[in-house]
């Protein structure tokens, strides 16, 4: 559709070369590996960083940062995006 659409002027060159899911097809999409409590405590404290701080970096609480480290809950969505980040580049990579 957005070929035809390009070929007869209604949408610009700017938006049909604007990188879209048309663009990726059927390629599978990246998922984060899950991260146990034990690798987000370590790298908390390879990070030298309280629960606070640490929670506040990920924006969220430090309830939540301690149950994650106690096995309580699983990180999940964008807080386990961000801990899959952490552990393969170092918390530098979201500082």
């Amino acid at each position: 559709m957005a070929k035809g659409m390009h070929k007869v002027g209604v949408m610009d060159d700017d938006a049909y070369d604007k990188i879209t899911m048309r663009h990726l097809g059927k390629a599978e999409l990246a998922t984060a590996k899950p991260v146990t409590p034990k690798e987000i405590r370590a790298m908390r404290e390879k990070a030298n960083l309280s629960q606070a701080v640490f929670a506040h970096y990920l924006n969220l609480t430090v309830g939540y940062v301690s149950q994650l480290e106690r096995g309580a809950k699983r990180p999940s969505g964008p807080a386990l995006v961000l801990l899959d980040v952490i552990r393969r580049k170092g918390i530098e990579a979201i500082l």
